[in-house]
């Protein structure tokens, strides 16, 4: 049973993302790697648990921070369960593993008076990558969707007489989103620019570069930062920076904590709720300014 056969596996009957397939064949490499060049070993039946612990040790000893190391001991716990499932090995190792503990961080967030600043004053220009440009922004603010399924768009995703669009998440799992009347006049004078630079015909995906080719991820990510530069020092202007800020904007208002984790495609309401922690850190800093024994 090949490393290729666990690929297949994940790819195809787990679903996995293909960024996280290729994540998983990096991680597996590099363990290969280091038993070969460490310990000479070759075949996986071999593997114990103290080559996995030295592994360990030699990721930390390196400067890998303890959020990478769980997710490498999590790429071969699921390739242990898999090579045992397929009578590859006869015991799992993986067992006798505890993953680092790790510090936990506030997603980082633009504020909402910088996010506003950003679409009331900041100039897009003029000609179709502008409203290309403010549209993107304005649909990862509007629906905290990944950049992965922005650029996988298609235009058939947007449905203008319902106001919805529907974005096909991790593991091909399909939500449906709603968006303002705002959103829809900037989705039609979208339309209209692409169509007056006749990519129609080109791509039936929904974002385009300015030669009608479907976007890429790279010019997503860079467009973010362009505009987010603008408005905020954060150090990280990304794409997941606007996912992290939809959320907890929705939450100060008053958003329903479910009706978050279902927009944002979240599989348990554990991932949504790290988002509340910010709001717990606004309602310290209103406690202390206000509270006259604060």
């Amino acid at each position: 049973m090949t490393l290729k056969s666990f690929l297949q596996y994940i790819q195809y009957e787990k679903r996995f993302s293909p960024h996280t397939v290729t994540a998983y064949k990096g991680d597996l490499d590099q363990f290969s790697d280091y038993l070969e060049a460490t310990y000479r070993i070759k075949e996986i039946q071999e593997v114990n648990h103290t080559f996995i612990r030295s592994w360990m040790v030699s990721l930390m000893e390196s400067g890998i921070t303890s959020r990478s190391i769980n997710r490498k001991i999590t790429t071969l716990k699921t390739y242990y369960k898999f090579l045992l499932k397929n009578g590859v090995v006869t015991a799992n190792p993986m067992l006798k593993i505890q993953s680092p503990k790790q510090s936990k961080k506030l997603p980082l967030f633009v504020e909402e008076s910088k996010m506003e600043l950003l679409f009331d004053k900041v100039d897009f220009g003029e000609g179709f990558d502008a409203f290309r440009d403010k549209l993107i922004m304005e649909l990862f603010y509007a629906t905290g969707m990944r950049l992965a399924e922005l650029v996988n768009l298609k235009e058939q995703d947007i449905d203008l007489n319902n106001c919805t669009i529907k974005i096909l998440g991790k593991r091909n799992k399909e939500r449906v989103v709603p968006f303002t009347t705002k959103m829809k006049r900037l989705f039609e004078e979208y339309f209209s620019e692409k169509k007056k630079a006749s990519f129609e015909n080109k791509s039936a995906t929904l974002f385009v570069t300015t030669e009608g080719k479907k976007i890429y991820p790279k010019l997503a990510y860079r467009i973010v930062n362009k505009y987010l530069a603008q408005v905020t020092t954060l150090e990280k202007k990304s794409p997941h920076v606007l996912r992290h800020t939809f959320a907890t904007h929705m939450l100060n208002n008053g958003a329903e904590i479910n009706s978050i984790k279902e927009i944002l495609g979240h599989a348990s309401l554990s991932a949504t709720q790290v988002y509340t922690h910010n709001t717990i850190e606004k309602l310290k800093k209103v406690y202390k300014e206000a509270h006259p024994r604060a």
